[in-house]
């Protein structure tokens, strides 16, 4: 007996690949985690890629869903009942940003400057719910722009929370020395060892590492924290921008449906000389705060969305050129 030869190509591990391309950028999208794999404008990186044949490195560029960040302990409280999710942050014992970065999402439909892709949460140990979940990529002259939506199709009503995990790049020069503007007045602090929420400080309560309202070089700065507070535009709009010395640079933008962003300096724990240290920053916009499923243990408003039965809720942000 003879073993069947395979006729197609294979998969690439990082899932089925679709590349758009528009206005000078191009963005390579990978279907396992909905993940923004590579995007460029004129050539030039604006986000930290990964190869279309690699298992995507941790979150790099995923679609978050039905949570952003973390859930403390994997428990959370909802509808008067507590439940137990999976611990994948297994070093700080959380649930660790959603239940859909390794699945992959189906494309739904494609052209040459968007796609929409689609996954279905199923209900499950931790998260009885049922919701179909989908991502749009789209090109046009202001950047890359992605929406998710979240359409609950249990008869109770869910939380749900979502964000992007991309890693900003400004230009040839090291993180240390980007110029970063976060329009941001207030920052959640954390424990140092498991990032588990503390309380709301103004970020002048260590200005050196946490206030950029005005632009300022980063340097040796070690940021893994959600800021709230953020000051918008006359449309609602909040801007992050980073500017490389050579006068290049990236910026992501979202209305008032994100209220927080996580802003992380890619700080590994073997330190320098790992592949992927300090390589980006990563800036991520969410609808929500840290342990946001637990809203009912904090003093402040986590922006938690309980979803009702058959409703939609909806987010979005966009990387553009700078």
């Amino acid at each position: 007996m003879t073993d069947a030869v395979p006729t197609e190509t294979p998969t690439p591990v990082s899932g089925t690949p679709v590349v758009l391309r528009a206005h000078g950028y191009e963005a390579a999208i990978a279907s396992v985690g909905a993940s923004l794999r590579s995007l460029t404008f004129d050539g030039r990186d604006l986000v930290v890629p990964f190869a279309e044949d690699e298992v995507r490195p941790a979150y790099r560029g995923t679609t978050l869903a039905p949570w952003p960040n973390r859930v403390v302990d994997g428990i959370h409280r909802f509808g008067g009942e507590e439940h137990q999710l999976a611990l994948t942050e297994p070093n700080r014992a959380h649930a660790l940003h959603g239940l859909l970065s390794w699945v992959s999402w189906n494309i739904l439909d494609a052209s040459d400057d968007a796609v929409t892709l689609t996954a279905t949460v199923p209900a499950q140990a931790g998260y009885p719910w049922w919701l179909v979940v989908s991502t749009t990529y789209r090109l046009d002259a202001d950047g890359l722009a992605q929406t998710v939506r979240a359409t609950n199709l249990s008869d109770t009503p869910a939380p749900w929370g979502t964000g992007p995990h991309p890693y900003l790049v400004a230009g040839p020069a090291t993180l240390n020395e980007w110029t970063l503007e976060l329009p941001a007045d207030t920052v959640l602090e954390v424990t140092p060892d498991r990032l588990a929420p503390v309380g709301l400080a103004s970020v002048t309560v260590d200005a050196e590492r946490f206030d950029f309202r005005e632009p300022r070089v980063l340097g040796a700065v070690e940021i893994d924290h959600a800021y709230t507070g953020l000051i918008r535009d006359a449309g609602a709009r909040a801007t992050v921008t980073l500017t490389d010395p050579l006068g290049t640079g990236v910026a992501m933008t979202w209305d008032e449906s994100c209220p927080w962003v996580q802003i992380h300096t890619a700080d590994l724990p073997a330190g320098p000389g790992t592949p992927g240290h300090r390589a980006g920053l990563a800036v991520e916009p969410m609808t929500c705060a840290p342990d946001a499923f637990n809203d009912g243990s904090y003093d402040y408003d986590t922006g938690v969305i309980a979803l009702a039965p058959g409703a939609s809720s909806e987010a979005g942000w966009t990387i553009s050129a700078r």
